[in-house]
């Protein structure tokens, strides 16, 4: 009877239409053979409908989705939803730009065709919810009653996580063609937005690594990693790009300001069977509250019907929080939207698969034992399962049709949320102090000026420039200056990004990323929190974009002083001028009236037909200067960035600033250490924070199974980009690090950050310095904290003024120093509760006084060991110039060497 009655009920929410409908047999056969147990399907998935005019995945593609060992290249994908676009009526395809490596970026669009007709109307009256200063609170009834919205889902962020953008193919086809009273229902509510893969350029460098080196892997327990990159830069970090420097991102996001998805869901792999997002603790206070209501109403609601399926393993809570705004689909919270998100169980690729799943396999993990039964977690994932394909898409695709049934069922809930979420954020900033930000004018670096501003005004956020004087009681401010008032829709945004994070809700709770991101402190920028309301009156003119137009005065002969005031933008002028004769100014000197820090660069009138332009273009100042101030001659070195195959990320975001900043360098890896000869190749050599110890930055990816080649072929054309490897196993080994030291020893200079740090230490690389340990309660999940300079006149530190400064703590790599080479610290961290600026750090005191710069002569070169991470992402702008500044003065590193006390002799004992 029961059995009976669910099968009813199950009729009744597919609708009869549909099972009049004829299905393909042939797919249910297929999928019913490739599901590894009955459980792992549902009836919303297990048939499929035939169309005569539009074609199925097989018809298009030559196999129905979920199909063992095949996965689909980028091309594949694409061409399949132009090909829905040809053949139907309900579907409209968006280009919204290009990836890194020009593949066409995407958005699918599929409702019925009366709501696809009224999309431009819909669009219109989305942009009038996002925005209720222009629809009276009297309107807003009658736009959402005329609106339909936008639910977005998208697919392939992260390249190993391969099921996703199967999966939306089959789901973009089934919305098209079933015609069941819920899918007619979702069409006619609801227009559905797909992005079919957000990282185009890695799904296929992915796909071509599962077809060479994994299609054959059947136990997760021997499984090889995926490839040494996905997109060209940042692998998982994609999900982690707060200041959107992925240009797939950026493109993304101008879609979202242009279209206001209310909904945003996106699908990712990681643990089984699925996890629904709900908006954990901790949680950003500064979110709107409706916000964890929505969340919990769906994630609960899928978690319900997936389970009345006889689903096992589906649950709500325990993985990821609401604390960091940086992931990428966080767009639509960050801008009073809804943000949805999945984790199946993806076995990075499409090979059958023996899972394990026990505790004693996967320990230490979020979420604790998945297969424990918790209350967000009450049918429990198995310990041991054999994993399909078609088992995750049944899975994916049974939760996204759940949700999407929910959401066309109360499409007047998501509208009101959307629009009283956006009003919630103007009244905030209205009545809750800080009613603004200001930033500063007549700043002495304009460019990381520019750099924030444009952040602001790329998320949408609404930024004016003071009209004359500003007057607030938290000080005066020049016209000019930069005011972002609060009482705008994205004023949480705002308050979100520019606030110190000084809000945690619970120290005693773990964060999924980081605690901390204030903009203000990780760029240097002088930013000013404004709890005067009358900051909301200041005269402003809105600004779209901010270009610092450089300025250079002088005859056009003689010599030209560059003044350093902290700009990345002079290391780029360094590089454009590599064929110039550029001097450094060691000691500040006035000239004209006008002040030279030390730092900026003296560049001979000869070269003012390439100064001019550069200088104007790159925000900076320059004048014609007489006499012969102390300066060192430039002399730029021959750089070589050193990656594992195994972990390319953390190289990723440096390899991407020094490419923005024009920081000329080889990419190299064990191949090139283990050769040797480094001295005569390079005089600088980077080893960037790798996010592993210092065993697996040297050893890397063990010397198990059979080879994994990472070389371009014409069978396997998107793999051997950004660097070759017959064998991507095993790392330099001890024998490249002798071949470190040789080219330290014979005058190079290696330069290592964060975690890298440690190989130095670890390895013998340098003498008498130790690897420390924090407290055992120690916890610091990336906080802003303090670090004090105490070699002020060292070339690391030109372009900063002040004696102590903001860094993102980003180490594990503690240095006991003996008292005897204290003199070796260029810059440490006071620690303590008072040294930490924003975010939060467990154990405070157990970091007083570590270093966080050590300088170390070793023969005739040097080691710089940074245990700060100079380039985090693409966020601590204002930690850039000291990694720049050590590459371009590299000569000059041992101006502040103090030579350590020579022990005194023992003296001889009287027999």
């Amino acid at each position: 009877m029961l059995k009976m009655s669910f099968s009813i009920a199950v009729a009744a929410l597919l609708g009869t239409a549909a099972a009049a409908q004829p299905m393909d047999a042939d797919f249910a056969k297929s999928v019913k053979a490739w599901t590894t147990k009955p459980e792992f399907s549902s009836p919303l998935v297990d048939h499929l409908p035939v169309s005569a005019t539009i074609p199925s995945p097989k018809q298009h593609l030559g196999n129905h989705i979920g199909a063992p060992r095949v996965l689909h290249y980028y091309d594949q994908i694409i061409g399949y939803y132009r090909a829905l676009a040809a053949a139907s009526p309900r579907v409209k395809i968006l280009e919204i730009g290009k990836s890194e490596e020009g593949r066409p970026n995407i958005v699918v669009m599929i409702s019925s065709e009366e709501n696809l007709a009224k999309l431009e109307t819909y669009k219109q009256n989305l942009a009038l919810l996002a925005d209720p200063r222009r629809l009276p609170a009297a309107d807003a009834p009658g736009v959402i009653a005329a609106t339909r919205p936008i639910y977005h889902v998208s697919a392939g962020l992260h390249s190993a996580e391969t099921g996703p953008p199967e999966m939306l193919m089959e789901l973009a086809y089934r919305l098209l063609t079933d015609d069941g009273d819920m899918i007619r229902g979702i069409r006619d509510n609801l227009v559905v937005a797909l992005s079919p893969v957000l990282e185009a350029d890695g799904r296929d460098r992915y796909v071509d690594w599962y077809y060479r080196n994994l299609i054959d892997e059947t136990d997760d327990r021997n499984k090889p990693g995926g490839p040494p990159y996905w997109g060209k830069y940042i692998y998982h970090d994609n999900n982690r790009d707060i200041n959107f420097s992925d240009v797939s991102a950026r493109h993304l996001m101008n879609y979202y300001l242009e279209w206001h998805p209310p909904v945003m869901h996106e699908l990712h792999e990681s643990v089984p069977f699925l996890y629904t997002y709900s908006g954990q603790a901790p949680q950003n206070p500064d979110l709107d509250p409706i916000l964890f209501g929505e969340l919990p109403w769906f994630a609960n609601y899928e978690m319900a019907q997936l389970t009345k399926y006889g689903m096992p393993g589906v649950w709500t809570h325990g993985f990821v929080d609401a604390w960091t705004p940086g992931y990428l689909a966080f767009m639509s919270s960050n801008h009073n939207g809804l943000l949805r998100m999945y984790e199946t169980f993806g076995n990075g690729g499409a090979t059958t698969m023996l899972r394990h799943v026990a505790p004693e396999v996967q320990t230490s993990v979020r979420g604790g034992d998945w297969t424990k039964r918790d209350w967000y977690r009450p049918n429990p994932p198995y310990k041991e399962v054999v994993w399909s394909m078609r088992n995750n898409t049944n899975y994916m695709q049974t939760g996204v049709l759940t949700a999407l049934d929910l959401a066309a069922k109360h499409p007047d809930v998501i509208l009101e949320n959307f629009y009283k979420k956006s009003a919630n954020s103007i009244e905030n900033g209205k009545t809750k102090a800080p009613h603004a930000y200001i930033i500063p004018g007549a700043q002495k670096d304009e460019t990381r000026v520019a750099f924030v501003a444009n952040l602001l005004r790329l998320q949408g956020i609404e930024v004016g420039r003071a009209d004359r004087a500003v007057k607030v009681k938290e000080g005066s401010y020049p016209a000019g200056s930069l005011v972002v008032k609060l009482d705008q829709p994205y004023g949480r945004l705002a308050k979100i990004l520019l606030r110190k994070q000084d809000n945690y809700p619970d120290e005693k709770l773990g964060t999924y990323d980081d605690a901390a991101w204030t903009m203000g402190m990780m760029t240097h920028v002088d930013i000013v929190e404004v709890a005067d309301k009358a900051a909301l009156d200041i005269p402003t003119t809105p600004i779209d974009r901010v270009a610092p137009r450089g300025r250079i005065s002088g005859p056009g002969a003689g010599t030209y002083a560059v003044l350093d005031h902290g700009s990345v933008a002079l290391t780029t002028l360094r590089y454009r001028l590599k064929d110039a004769k550029v001097r450094v100014v060691e000691t500040e000197f006035k000239s004209g009236g006008k002040t030279v820090p030390a730092g900026s660069l003296l560049v001979e009138g000869g070269a003012y037909d390439v100064l001019k332009p550069a200088v104007e273009a790159l925000g900076l100042e320059a004048f014609a200067v007489g006499g012969k101030p102390a300066a060192h001659e430039s002399v730029l070195p021959r750089t070589a960035m050193f990656s594992t195959w195994g972990s390319s990320q953390r190289v990723g975001w440096v390899r991407y600033a020094f490419d923005q900043h024009e920081v000329a360098y080889d990419l190299i890896f064990k191949e090139q250490v283990r050769a040797g000869n480094l001295r005569d190749k390079y005089d600088v050599i980077i080893l960037p924070t790798q996010g592993r110890s210092a065993k697996d930055i040297v050893f890397d990816i063990p010397m198990k199974g059979k080879p994994l080649p990472y070389t371009k072929t014409e069978r396997f054309r998107f793999l051997g980009d950004y660097g070759s490897s017959e064998d991507v196993r095993g790392g330099m080994g001890l024998e490249g690090l002798v071949e470190l030291r040789k080219f330290v020893e014979a005058g190079g200079t290696l330069i290592t950050t964060g975690d890298a740090s440690a190989v130095p230490v670890e390895f013998g690389l340098v003498n008498d310095i130790v690897s420390a340990s924090a407290p055992g309660d120690f916890y610091a999940p990336g906080p802003i904290v303090k670090a004090k300079v105490l070699q002020p006149k060292n070339p690391v530190f030109y372009g900063y003024d002040e004696a102590e400064m903001p860094v993102r703590w980003a180490t594990n790599a503690l240095f006991g120093v003996p008292d005897r080479l204290k003199g070796r610290v260029m810059m440490q961290f006071p620690g303590g509760k008072d040294g930490v600026l924003s975010g939060f750090m467990r154990g405070a005191d157990g970091v007083k006084d570590r270093a966080a710069i050590l300088n170390i002569p070793q023969g005739q070169g040097r080691i710089l060991m940074f245990a700060t991470n100079p380039v985090w992402r693409w966020q601590n702008l204002g930690e850039f110039r000291m990694l720049y500044n050590a590459i371009v003065n590299w000569k000059q590193l041992g101006l502040t060497d103090i030579d350590p006390p020579v022990p005194a002799p023992i003296a001889a004992s009287a027999e």
